[in-house]
């Protein structure tokens, strides 16, 4: 099969770290950040700083990313923070997620454009309920990459058969769920900075990469030419000035529909349906600033051309014919729910915005929700609380163009918005059209 990477992600890596307070998540950015050498002089001499203040015996290299009054004086994670560093062969951003059970939903927002997870776990406490449900929500979400990173292997003296126990534990557990990302695990001490960016030699035993160096090779953004193409309509581009005219050409008809493609690829003379109307052209250009392009590949921005005179604006989406897109009124989805003074309820209404588009939408129905301690679905309860996490039918006041968030994590995502406050109060992943009928085996297992 061929393989088109997308050369502006190809060297980026977007990761999350996720696990249970005091596992060592912030202490093991900070040992990257610092062992990489990609912090300034002045970061380290602040968190020096800091850390004589506190009254730590070192260096607390978690305070690079807890950056909230509250987290440096606790000493835990609460917010969800953004991290960026580069090697001499990748680029990376990191999103530092809380523990705790109550930011369940800054776990998800830090991991909803994660390509790859650190799920950390205490060498001392081995796989613990929090361990599980990190793993759910990284399955929930699609991450393809997890790294289970045994942390604190020298509070047990680098043991091989502790190493090894927790493993056999967490992979019986990843191997239940119905989508089992590739997992990668790892011996380290964050703290001492072993298998971090370099071997350590306290683990003759473990013949496998550092951290870093997994990091840096793990593969990540393959497009296939098996795609399918989806690009989301943000904007119509008409001249209305003779400097526009001028800048497009001389071109007084130019009709171009700009908007990032989301998946897929597109080339001139393409046969392609323009939604919502459904109607088949061809694709005549496709333009960017640097000029006119042969194809469009994914997540960059362009303006494309097509040779009828066809009506679509924002929210549209151009798809290949021969790609269909489900369109539909009502669809099953799961959710996670953010507000903290709203609850979700039957027949509850909301704004809802996918991709470029946004409708009104209303809950039809609570299928279930799922106990992320016991990770058990119930359909006792009709009502969503903060952090609670389930699958819900909704109706849209108007068609939406969507594949299930199993096939394409762009164009099968949603946010739902309170129509009074303009808060988020909901992320959603689509399963499936209910034109279909829902069918149990069609969801994301746990």
């Amino acid at each position: 099969m061929d393989v088109l990477v997308n050369p502006t992600e190809s060297s980026l890596l977007r990761f999350t770290t996720a696990g249970s307070v005091d596992d060592g998540k912030s202490t093991l950015i900070g040992r990257l950040l610092y062992d990489s050498k990609s912090i300034f002089e002045d970061q380290l001499l602040a968190v020096e700083e800091s850390s004589k203040r506190r009254g730590d015996a070192h260096v607390n290299l978690a305070l690079l990313t807890d950056g909230l009054r509250a987290e440096r004086e606790q000493g835990i994670t609460i917010d969800v923070a953004y991290r960026y560093f580069a090697t001499p062969r990748r680029k990376f951003i990191i999103a530092d997620t809380p523990g705790h059970i109550q930011y369940t939903r800054n776990m998800v927002t830090g991991a909803s454009t994660a390509d790859l997870a650190i799920i950390l776990v205490d060498a001392r406490l081995g796989v613990i309920e929090q361990t599980m449900r990190h793993t759910y929500l990284a399955s929930l979400l699609r991450i393809s990459q997890i790294v289970l990173a045994v942390n604190k292997m020298d509070l047990v003296d680098f043991d091989e058969d502790t190493y090894h126990k927790i493993v056999a534990d967490y992979m019986k557990f990843a191997n239940g769920l119905d989508y089992t990302p590739n997992i990668r695990p790892i011996p380290i001490s964050a703290l001492n900075g072993d298998n971090v960016v370099e071997k350590s030699e306290n683990t003759e035993w473990y013949d496998g990469p550092s951290l870093l160096q997994h990091l840096e090779t793990v593969q990540v953004h393959a497009e296939t030419a098996a795609d399918k193409a989806r690009f989301p309509v943000q904007w119509v581009i008409r001249p209305i000035s003779d400097a526009d005219d001028a800048k497009l050409g001389n071109l007084h008809d130019y009709r171009g529909f700009a908007g990032r493609m989301a998946s897929g690829t597109f080339h001139v003379g393409d046969e392609v349906s323009v939604l919502p109307s459904g109607m088949k052209t061809r694709i005549t250009g496709i333009h960017t600033f640097a000029g006119e392009q042969k194809t469009a590949i994914p997540q960059l921005s362009y303006s494309i051309t097509v040779a009828d005179e066809i009506d679509t604006s924002r929210g549209g989406m151009i798809v290949k014919a021969a790609e269909p897109v489900h369109t539909e009124h009502e669809f099953d989805a799961m959710i996670c729910w953010f507000a903290d003074k709203k609850t979700l309820k039957p027949r509850g209404r909301f704004h809802l915005r996918h991709t470029t588009n946004e409708v009104r939408a209303v809950v039809t129905d609570v299928l279930y929700k799922v106990n992320i301690s016991t990770l058990e679905k119930s359909q006792e309860s009709q009502e969503f609380s903060l952090n609670d996490i389930g699958c819900i039918r909704l109706r849209t006041s108007s068609p939406i163009f969507f594949d299930a968030y199993a096939e394409n994590r762009t164009t099968g995502s949603f946010i739902l918005v309170d129509e009074q406050t303009n808060n988020t109060v909901a992320a959603g992943m689509i399963l499936k059209p209910v034109a279909d009928g829902f069918d149990e085996s069609s969801e994301i297992s746990i």
